[in-house]
């Protein structure tokens, strides 16, 4: 097996279709499991259909970027990956290509999982889900009190790795990933390549104040449709009609208008205006 890391989509795409799912799903009753493709970031478990036909559940929450479905002898951990989604379809609903798993419910929906690339995961645990070694490190969650501006001056104290990706470390706080990331540093006013140990409390402060913000403004619309995204119910999200920086290279920046610029951190496209951040 290989190690566990996580991948996209971020935090607002999967509290989006948590909340679009949950309605749905909360007090039904499994009534088959179909594994079309058990070959995902991690193969899905021979027993599941077992496990879970004939079982209700009682929740559905989230950890970080992962989706927690509450059983009563344990919980079944899901991930998105990069392209996957779940999406509630009817039983009579043709297939896509990429549709891997089925859970079919009391009620006569079904809740599909669909991922072309085969990076997300289903995994059970019998065990308390906290403990869990995909989400025993992880950091506060951004929108909770326990999480602001002083916590990221704390651990910050020292860190001489670019801000930018200080703040996508789940260690740090989850689900800050590479779109929010962008957004939130462009409305603190903070270069993305600025050490993370030499950013005053003050400008923390702001930073994560901000990052709540944009990741609230992101959930009530729905999400990014970026890396194809779509909600519970098959729908795009809308949030990257507002992007400020992300994906808009060469474009005037909305408040000074400068250029956009581009750059690699991380591995990843960084997207801030060289006027603004400072």
């Amino acid at each position: 097996m290989r190690p566990y890391n996580t991948a996209m989509p971020e935090l607002p795409e999967v509290e989006t279709t948590r909340l679009g799912l949950a309605p749905h799903l909360v007090g039904q009753t499994v009534t088959q499991v179909l594994v079309r493709e058990s070959r995902l970031r991690w193969p899905v478990p021979g027993d599941l259909p077992a496990l879970l036909q004939g079982e209700t559940a009682h929740s559905l929450k989230r950890r970080g970027k992962y989706l927690l479905f509450g059983f009563r002898h344990g919980t079944l951990i899901a991930h998105l990956g990069m392209s996957g989604s779940l999406r509630l379809a009817q039983p009579d609903e043709p297939l896509k290509k990429h549709d891997h798993i089925d859970l079919c419910l009391s009620s006569g929906a079904v809740l599909r999982y669909h991922d072309p690339r085969r990076f997300g995961a289903m995994v059970w645990t019998a065990d308390a889900s906290e403990a869990h070694p995909l989400l025993a490190s992880l950091g506060p969650e951004p929108l909770d009190d326990a999480f602001d501006g002083d916590h990221l001056h704390k651990l910050a104290e020292n860190r001489s790795m670019a801000v930018k990706l200080f703040i996508m470390d789940s260690k740090i706080v989850v689900g800050v990933g590479n779109i929010y990331a962008s957004e939130a540093l462009f409305r603190a006013g903070i270069d993305p390549r600025k050490a993370a140990g030499g950013i005053s409390r003050a400008r923390y402060r702001r930073l994560g104040e901000t990052i709540k913000a944009v990741l609230a403004e992101a959930i009530r619309q729905g999400g990014t449709t970026l890396r194809d995204f779509v909600n519970g119910h098959g729908q795009p999200g809308y949030f990257q009609q507002t992007l400020n920086v992300y994906g808009r290279e060469g474009l005037p920046c909305p408040a000074c208008g400068a250029a956009v610029r581009c750059l690699r951190l991380g591995q990843r496209s960084t997207f801030f205006c060289p006027t603004c951040q400072r």
